[in-house]
């Protein structure tokens, strides 16, 4: 069995192409759902809430116990995932916890911060200058996840297989480079038509 780990910058199209790379793969696609289930088998929902909070609006600060218990759960939820395979993980440090898998292909998705800006407005309708805004604390509070929790450079290339920037390109088109490239690793994959399940719900 095999998965997809999808590492992706605020406003460079990650969650999209990891759903529509999913949905071409006939895989399932799971993003805050593997938050879910951490945080209830770690007691600690208000972890969780403080990860999804990447833009840190709520201010929460769990203690570091409840933040072991989460990571543990997470990593074991992403552990079960990967196993049973035919599933794409979008975030939560899944090139880290799933790192060395002969049968994970792990996917950087990035792009310029300004295009990413530009973006983030247009989706959220918010003006450019809080767009921007957004972006920064994005990135800020994703590279401090991964260097805090996990001791790794969010951007250090050796942590994917592939890294693709999407300025100039559709999620489409990106999502097709990240199937050619996957079936070109696992070439006796089979690819389907159908997942069966997506969520859609994310930036």
């Amino acid at each position: 069995m095999t998965a997809i780990t999808i590492s992706r910058q605020l406003g460079s199209l990650g969650c999209q192409v990891g759903r529509e790379a999913a949905a071409r793969l006939g895989y399932s696609l799971v993003w805050r759902e593997a938050i879910n289930q951490a945080a209830i088998r770690a007691g600690a929902p208000e972890v969780a809430l403080a990860v999804i909070d990447e833009l840190d609006i709520f201010g929460l600060r769990p203690d570091r116990q409840a933040v072991d218990a989460y990571l543990q759960a997470t990593a074991q939820v992403m552990v079960e995932l990967a196993g049973a395979g035919k599933i794409v993980i979008v975030g939560r440090a899944g090139q880290v916890i799933l790192r060395g898998r002969e049968d994970v292909f792990h996917v950087r998705v990035i792009a310029p911060e300004a295009v990413r800006a530009a973006r983030v407005a247009a989706g959220r309708a918010v003006s450019l200058e809080a767009a921007l805004a957004q972006v920064k604390a994005s990135d800020r509070n994703r590279r401090k996840y991964l260097r805090e929790y996990y001791g790794v450079r969010w951007d250090d290339p050796e942590l994917y297989d592939l890294v693709i920037n999407t300025a100039r390109l559709t999620s489409r088109s990106v999502a097709d480079l990240v199937c050619r490239a996957f079936d070109e690793r696992f070439s006796s994959i089979p690819v389907g038509d159908n997942p069966a399940r997506i969520e859609t719900d994310c930036d």
